[in-house]
């Protein structure tokens, strides 16, 4: 006769505490040696949007200058959109607040200005373009 033993009383196998905790202290030891040589690709990733959006301001400048013969500063009537930015709401996804800063018959600079630190440094990233399609880091983070 097999007396069957109930069910709270049987030792299961099963990871102890100790063993999760330190499973998880070498995860984060392992996370925060590899953070600082991730830091600078995130930074240049976050600036490929500055130089797309930089880029299609540009595209948007020249065709209002073959209609108008003339840049202009006023983005709306570009037909230039900012999206929210991060800093805005937590629904926003841009991390560049574009902007033109001068505009001329014949000339134009536009700026992409982060809203965000992304190294934490205190710096913020900035990014710049012309008439002639030059888009040159002014600041970097």
């Amino acid at each position: 006769m097999v007396i069957d033993t109930p069910i709270h009383q049987r030792k299961l196998k099963a990871y102890t505490l100790t063993e999760i905790l330190v499973v998880l202290c070498i995860i984060g030891i392992l996370t925060l040696l590899a953070l600082p040589v991730l830091m600078p690709l995130i930074t240049k990733a976050k600036s490929t949007e500055a130089k797309l959006q930089l880029e299609h301001l540009n595209g948007l400048e020249k065709s209002y200058f073959y209609e108008h013969s003339r840049y202009s500063t006023d983005l709306k009537e570009l037909g230039f959109v900012q999206e929210k930015l991060s800093t805005d709401s937590k629904d926003g996804r841009a991390n560049y607040r574009i902007e033109v800063v001068s505009a001329t018959n014949n000339t134009f600079v536009a700026r992409a200005t982060a809203v965000v630190d992304f190294n934490g440094n205190g710096t913020f990233n900035v990014w710049e373009v012309d008439q002639d399609k030059n888009i040159r880091e002014v600041t970097p983070d």
